[in-house]
């Protein structure tokens, strides 16, 4: 549908909505010189809110939305927070919080009180949180010793969230019609958010290495999230030129693969990439198998040997894990980045050089020049351009790819039959948490699709990838959003009434305000057992 149809759509769908409550039918009983001046109010605030839907950014929305719910209730602090379906989209704005105090606040208040509103679908209204029942008990109320607040659902179909008020600027409590203006703002910014909502995520769920891919050579790279692009990005800029490239981030990220799309790209694509593992040479032996040997260098040196260096020539030397070099070896590591020279071991012949640097690694080099155990001078060498991958909780929405990718190629590898991933195992997948990274997730699915071929599986399940219940997940993901907050404190909640009532379920129903087979269908949704 485009923009232009869905925005009118929203429109619409609020002018009828306030059509309903200025009906005769939804008019309270009151005096109609005050009823007329609600609705004028209520009029003015709807004409603010359209002009608020002009706008198709998400966050400048929700601060200006939030700005107008501040200056309408004279509220002293207020967070308006949304959700989408995504398990990491969540966007916010903050009014009268400090930068340090945001993060916070949000953190304690979406598990509390801001829970509690979209959990019941109703307002909470309260002039002391703290002498409240029903939230003096929570962390956060005690932690911030929070006072009076309003708070309001906001509930779309494809965004949910709440503002959040708390306090007044002149100290004077919350009342019922700040409550109903505070409601009547929540329900006519749910369309409004629904839209910035889908707008956004199809933005994020596109493909942001489109451009990159159409000019350079990345088929190897598998990814299109913005933080992959952002690292590629960078390794392009470098890869023509002949400047050192130092690639940083966690073990398993896949810091080789980008050094070789490096030299793809680059000038000396035709020539050898030669790539050594410095932590898997020891010592004594690292300097001959990186520089060669002169014969009788040492016991067994009965002939010259060419080094990694020599066999790049024309090329690329990639050095992984460069920390790992020993402080003796690392000048004359020096001498070769600086001056192209370098000496067989037990030759005093120099050698000429034709090979460009690149290294990685996933330890503080910066540290490790502090505590002097790297030369500062080669970090400088090498730190030139220096590319930065994301770990895969970085990039979680290129997970599903990559397990394909992975999976594809391990199975070829193993001369295995095609196999999928089933829904259940791709959520699992996704939201499973990755120290390990792309080499963990790798051989995962390399284990997972021997055991689905071994038990002639059609497709690789959780069961497939977790056989043991070692890092078991649900069928369903874990939901770390609004909807995870919800049932944990619709859970927490009902249980405190229960017990509160000695599992008097009339009487629980009575104090929450529900029904009783209500009661009884959430304690059998929650499994609730009395102890």
């Amino acid at each position: 549908m485009p923009t232009g149809s869905c925005h009118t759509s929203v429109i619409e769908a609020n002018k009828g909505r306030h059509a309903m409550l200025a009906s005769p039918t939804a008019r309270p009983e009151m005096p109609q010189a005050e009823y007329t001046k609600i609705l004028e109010k209520e009029r003015d605030l709807y004409q603010r809110l359209l002009e608020l839907g002009q706008n198709d950014a998400l966050e400048p929305f929700l601060q200006e939305a939030l700005a107008l719910v501040v200056e309408v209730t004279g509220a002293r602090q207020g967070v308006l927070e949304v959700s989408g379906d995504a398990d990491e989209a969540r966007w916010a704005a903050a009014h009268g919080f400090s930068s340090v105090e945001v993060d916070e606040v949000r953190s304690r208040i979406s598990s509390g009180i801001l829970a509690a509103a979209i959990a019941t679908g109703e307002t909470v209204l309260t002039q002391s949180a703290l002498e409240d029942s029903r939230f003096g008990v929570l962390e956060s109320v005690q932690g911030l010793r929070i006072e009076a607040v309003l708070c309001a659902p906001i509930r779309g179909s494809l965004g949910t969230g709440a503002i959040y008020l708390q306090g007044r600027s002149d100290d004077s409590p919350f009342g019922d019609d700040h409550r109903r203006q505070v409601e009547l703002l929540a329900h006519h910014l749910a369309p409004q958010v629904d839209r910035l909502v889908l707008t956004r995520t199809r933005e994020e769920e596109g493909d942001h290495t489109t451009e990159l891919r159409s000019r350079h050579r990345l088929d190897e790279i598998v990814g299109r999230g913005p933080a992959i692009a952002t690292a590629l990005e960078q390794a392009m800029l470098a890869a023509p030129l002949e400047v050192n490239v130092l690639i940083t981030g966690e073990s398993g990220t896949g810091k080789s693969q980008l050094a070789r799309a490096i030299h793809d790209n680059s000038k000396r694509a035709s020539g050898p990439f030669v790539e050594l593992n410095c932590s898997a040479i020891p010592e004594t032996l690292l300097e001959s198998e990186l520089f060669g040997a002169a014969a009788g260098a040492f016991a067994d040196a009965r002939t010259s040997r060419a080094g990694l260096v020599s066999a790049a020539e024309g090329g690329t030397l990639f050095l992984d894990e460069i920390a790992e070099v020993p402080y003796s070896a690392q000048a004359k590591l020096l001498r070769l980045i600086q001056s192209k020279d370098y000496f067989r071991l037990g030759s005093n012949r120099p050698m000429r050089a034709n090979v460009r640097i690149l290294a990685a690694t996933n330890t503080d080099l910066e540290a490790a020049v502090e505590a002097k155990e790297f030369r500062e001078d080669l970090f400088f060498r090498l730190h030139v351009l220096p590319v930065r991958l994301p770990s895969l909780s970085e990039r979680r929405g290129d997970i599903p790819d990559l397990a394909r990718t992975l999976l594809q190629r391990c199975c070829e590898r193993n001369g295995l039959g095609p196999i999928t991933l089933s829904p259940a195992a791709l959520r699992w997948l996704s939201t499973t948490d990755w120290p390990g990274n792309v080499r963990q997730l790798e051989n995962d699915l390399e284990a997972a699709s021997i055991r689905a071929h071994g038990s002639d599986a059609s497709e690789i399940s959780v069961q497939h990838l977790s056989p043991n219940g070692g890092r078991v997940a649900p069928e369903e993901p874990e939901r770390r959003s609004y909807q995870d907050a919800t049932r944990q404190f619709q859970r927490a909640f009902l249980l405190e009434a229960l017990e509160s009532e000695d599992w008097n379920v009339r009487a629980t129903a009575a104090r929450l305000g529900l029904a009783r087979q209500t009661v009884y269908s959430l304690i059998e949704t929650f499994k609730i057992r009395r102890a």
